[in-house]
């Protein structure tokens, strides 16, 4: 581990102390040199704007790798991963500066927590000293951390198919939410994945939204054969699945502009339409070209211009069939939710009409 003397990084009108700033957070690639911790703090200080447009009032969890990102290392998903390399804060640490703001959210199983929320971008660097790489806001702001005002659509290439087939994907998704009111935006996340998102109108509750995002999955998947919103993998074939969970309380995605833990220090860089088209390697947006293509203009500087209404989606989560659909296995049983077992070992008789086992 370094033992290099503390350097400081400045962001806005602070100087943010960063501890260890020699300690190599990614390998050198073939491709990319080195990472250091410093380097990291420093990339978090010049994607401030975009940055921040994407945490702003937000409760944020943080994705931390204080040993930084090598192979084998594992990112903690429980308690039972106690000696994993990394892991989600979801509460505010210890030792916190005294500008850092928090707001109390709740989280599925009923338990509430303080979590941190940016308010200006020393906190994401400080952040950064602390070991994170990847911040994972809520689609809520503190004024009101029940009613989401983004609808998040995150498209995930199965096994078989491409970043390239997301990409094309993406763009008929771009098409049905035009038809039908709703303005996109596009990011790339970091991987083989891309985001799509939509400001929307803080009128809702989670459930509605996540409701509107498995209407817009099955009328997309109806329109376009390489489309899936099945829950369960061994039934998605080698098609994009539209992962309407992410929109459950307390089921959040690397924000823009994140860090992603992979080698050569991918960013979840957000793109215009037109760039999109030409993109063939996500990888090419990481640490060392995202500053100076933000330097440029942020392609979602306008994202905060103009809110929709989710009612066309809740409309076709209505009129098209398929009901209710299963929730993540940490979410409470929820009314109407079909039994969550897969359907290779699911015995009909074990179950009742609605979900529940039959002991």
């Amino acid at each position: 581990m370094a033992t290099s003397a503390p350097a400081y990084v400045t962001a806005g009108e602070r100087e943010v102390r960063v501890s260890s700033p020699d300690r190599v957070i990614y390998e050198a690639t073939d491709a990319t040199p080195e990472v250091t911790k410093l380097m990291v703090a420093e990339y978090v200080a010049a994607v401030d704007d975009g940055l921040m447009r994407a945490l702003r009032d937000r409760p944020t969890a943080l994705e931390r790798w204080p040993s930084g990102v090598r192979e084998g290392f594992r990112l903690a998903t429980g308690p039972q991963d106690s000696k994993a390399d990394a892991f989600y804060q979801k509460r505010v640490p210890k030792g916190a500066p005294d500008y850092l703001k928090q707001v109390q959210v709740t989280f599925p199983s009923g338990r509430r927590a303080e979590e941190i929320c940016p308010t200006e971008i020393a906190v994401p660097v400080w952040c950064a000293h602390m070991g994170t790489l990847t911040f994972h806001p809520w689609p809520v702001r503190r004024g009101d951390v029940d009613r989401p005002d983004e609808l998040r659509l995150d498209l995930d290439p199965q096994p078989g198919t491409h970043f390239t087939d997301a990409a094309r994907v993406a763009d008929v998704a771009r098409e049905l939410l035009e038809e039908l009111g709703l303005r996109p935006w596009v990011k790339t996340s970091g991987n083989r994945g891309i985001h799509v998102y939509v400001r929307i109108r803080p009128e809702w509750e989670f459930l509605d939204v996540r409701h509107a995002a498995i209407g817009f999955g099955r009328e997309l998947a109806r329109r376009d054969g390489q489309v899936t919103v099945d829950w369960w993998k061994e039934e998605r074939g080698e098609r994009i699945f539209v992962d309407y969970n992410q929109n459950c309380r307390d089921r959040t995605i690397a924000s823009a502009y994140s860090l992603r833990p992979l080698p050569g220090a991918p960013v979840s860089t957000p793109l215009t339409w037109a760039e999109l088209a030409d993109v063939r390697d996500p990888r090419e947006f990481n640490l060392f070209t995202v500053p100076d293509r933000i330097a440029d203009g942020d392609p979602w500087a306008g994202i905060d211009d103009e809110a929709s209404s989710i009612q066309p989606l809740l409309d076709l989560y209505e009129e098209l069939p398929g009901g209710e659909m299963p929730f993540p296995p940490d979410h409470p049983k929820m009314p109407g939710e079909p039994p969550r077992v897969q359907p290779s070992k699911k015995v009909a008789e074990h179950w009742d009409e609605q979900g529940n086992r039959i002991e």
